[in-house]
């Protein structure tokens, strides 16, 4: 996709990784620092996973839903898609950004996990979760950026992990009066909550702050990992990046603040301070430096690193060429650009009420 197709636009959308459950408008602030390159390419993987989350999790049937996707993904990846604008789009950058299938399956695999209202035993499992709603996102996001090795590819899995939980943190009552859970169920059980009994009536006690607390000190810890990462990445994004990382964390610290309660209310971080840590991440973005021992993947994610490396070795992706005249390719991207901006200011629908399964 060339960035002069959608140069001068009013929209600046946030990237892909605003895809990550509740976190559209705290990176949305963040993307705006996003060149205008990786911002294009961004808005086109944007429309194509929002129309496949809603498609799954407000679909009567999430099997059906997803079967479609995958027959939509194998067109893209064909290099013949479908009409749809986002498909067009998306068909544009994974040619031209090379983007393994794998990541784009695992992120429907978590749309569908959350439409089935899957159970999370352990940290392990909210691991796993976070690696395909997330984690895949970063990846993405790190291979549109240009950048393909390893240990970049590897943190930006983490970082995107490090957002989610900090999302599940965030949202525990909201989830919980949707019928999901998505605390560790071990963790819960060891402060003596049951996680059936507790989400058939959600309430705050010291043992959610706990569990809670827990979560956000994990996220802690891989966005200290995800910082030598950035470090990895074009100098023209790092600041955007960090800026978003800086943004998720601060929520971790407001949550801290008022006890871990979020079960009665749900925490936010002011625009001023958005502001004043996306200020702070343009100082900070040339401090970075890589890790010279790079610590192992985590388990969640390891499997997507593999992914993309054996995906390097293999012959490339088909072209997909709009059959368009380069006027018509603006107006379509423009009919995109404001479909997605007139999403993001309306409100989002609620979510449909999964039946949990507990096993």
């Amino acid at each position: 996709m060339s960035s002069a197709d959608t140069s001068g636009q009013a929209y600046d959308l946030a990237a892909c990784v605003a895809l990550m459950r509740g976190g559209s408008k705290t990176f949305f602030a963040a993307s705006r620092l996003l060149p205008v390159r990786v911002r294009s390419a961004s808005v086109a993987l944007y429309a194509f996973c929002r129309v496949a989350d809603d498609l799954v999790d407000n679909g009567d049937d999430p099997s059906h839903s997803l079967l479609v996707l995958k027959e939509r993904l194998d067109c893209i990846y064909a290099g013949q898609p479908s009409p749809a604008l986002e498909d067009q789009a998306l068909a544009l950058v994974v040619g031209q950004y090379q983007l393994p299938r794998l990541l784009l399956d695992a992120l429907l695999e978590g749309f569908y996990w959350d439409a089935q209202g899957r159970a999370y035993p352990t940290i392990e499992s909210v691991h796993d979760y976070g690696a395909r709603v997330a984690g895949t996102v970063g990846a993405m996001m790190c291979l549109i950026m240009g950048v393909q090795s390893p240990v970049a590819l590897a943190r930006a899995c983490e970082l995107g992990v490090a957002m989610q939980l900090t999302n599940i943190a965030r949202d525990v009552g909201e989830d919980a009066r949707n019928g999901r859970l998505y605390l560790p169920h071990e963790w819960l059980r060891q402060e003596g909550i049951d996680p059936i009994t507790w989400l058939q009536r959600p309430v705050f006690n010291a043992g959610v702050a706990r569990v809670v607390e827990r979560l956000l000190d994990e996220a802690d810890r891989l966005y200290q990992r995800a910082s030598a990462g950035i470090a990895e990445l074009p100098k023209d994004c790092r600041a955007a990046i960090l800026a978003a990382r800086l943004i998720y964390a601060e929520i971790g610290h407001q949550l801290r603040r008022v006890g871990c309660n979020s079960v009665d209310q749900r925490t936010v971080v002011s625009g001023a301070m958005k502001l004043a840590l996306i200020g702070q991440s343009q100082i900070q973005a040339s401090w970075l430096k890589k890790d010279v021992h790079a610590p192992q993947p985590l388990p969640a994610i390891a499997y997507l690193v593999r992914g993309c490396e054996a995906f390097a070795q293999e012959d490339s992706l088909p072209t997909f060429e709009p059959s368009k005249t380069v006027s018509q390719r603006v107006a379509w991207m423009l009919a995109l650009f404001e479909r997605l901006e007139n999403d993001r200011r309306q409100p989002m629908p609620q979510d449909t009420v999964a039946q949990q399964r507990w096993g």
